[in-house]
């Protein structure tokens, strides 16, 4: 009786792993499924603004936001992570990629070597982007310096560092939808949720994330307490703004009352510094959306246990 029990724990066992083998398979994107492409240039440096590339890659301590040498550590619950070197090095960065690696790593979180990205690079909304933006910014970044240099491995403890495990995330939380327009809404509005929601990634700052990392559903935009390294990002559907407002936020940094959004040195700042070099249609087209976003109610922070 033991005998048989155990050969049927080992195949239960057995026949788990090998369903967790194959529902973690990485997603790829092959080069034929992409079709013809002509990079536009232009159009590739606007996604890279509005994504705010060079805050997370740019190399830290040095003012050249086009030297995208990694480095950046994001310190967060789950770990350290650092940010990759995406400079075109054909050593160190990307430089060696071909066009559907990069499209598969910005919406299928994949690496070249077939390993599950963490998270933390937002694929989570790059995933809305249109694989042509994908390709152009690929296209862009190759016309930026190289830049030498390996960056660490992220600091992430077990067992959220295997990898494979990533992939039951996704299965939770990646859908690989590109982002659909609403006919009932102006092209304004729609190019405008398109960038929030795709490139500028807005959300996964300024949303509250489940125990799991992922964003609560419902509650998007509606802050998040604790972003990296301490600081919080606020609830953008009740600051009752005007559509102009946005506008003049994403180009100067400055709030209605001319204050500045968040501290000269944290996040937002870096975000403005990409935002206020993009064409005034894409800023206004952002503040379009953003102005018709729905009130949310903050999540509340829990309470700290009192002492007896």
């Amino acid at each position: 009786m033991f005998r048989r029990l155990l050969f049927a724990g080992a195949g239960v066992a057995i026949l788990a792993l090998a369903g967790f083998w194959f529902l973690t398979v990485p997603a790829t994107v092959s080069a034929s499924t992409l079709g013809p492409h002509t990079p536009d240039l232009a159009n590739g440096k606007a996604m890279f603004l509005a994504g705010d590339c060079s805050a997370c890659h740019a190399t830290p301590l040095q003012r050249d936001a086009t030297r995208l040498g990694g480095g950046l550590g994001l310190v967060s619950k789950f770990g350290t992570f650092y940010a990759p070197n995406i400079s075109p090095d054909a050593k160190d960065g990307i430089g060696g990629w071909t066009e559907a690696q990069f499209v598969t790593a910005v919406t299928k979180g994949v690496s070249p070597e077939g390993e599950h990205l963490y998270p933390v690079f937002p694929y989570t909304s790059f995933q809305r982007m249109k694989s042509d933006d994908v390709r152009d910014l690929f296209a862009y970044i190759k016309t930026l310096p190289p830049v030498a240099g390996k960056v660490r491995e992220s600091d992430v403890p077990f067992p959220m560092n295997i990898r494979r495990g990533v992939g039951v995330w996704k299965q939770l939380y990646l859908d690989g939808e590109t982002y659909q327009s609403d006919s009932s809404k102006s092209a304004q509005w729609n190019r405008g949720a398109y960038l929030v929601n795709g490139p500028a990634h807005c959300a996964e700052c300024h949303s509250p994330r489940n125990p799991l990392g992922a964003i609560v559903p419902g509650k998007r935009f509606s802050g998040h307490l604790i972003g990296f390294a301490g600081g919080g990002f606020p609830n953008i559907t009740k600051l009752n703004w005007s559509q102009d407002d946005w506008a003049n936020m994403l180009e100067t940094g400055l709030t209605p009352k001319n204050d500045p959004v968040g501290r000269v040195d944290g996040p937002m700042a870096e975000v403005v510094r990409s935002t206020s070099q993009l064409g005034p249609e894409d800023r206004a087209a952002m503040a379009a959306y953003l102005v018709s976003l729905s009130p949310v109610v903050s999540v509340k922070p829990t309470p700290a246990p009192q002492p007896n």
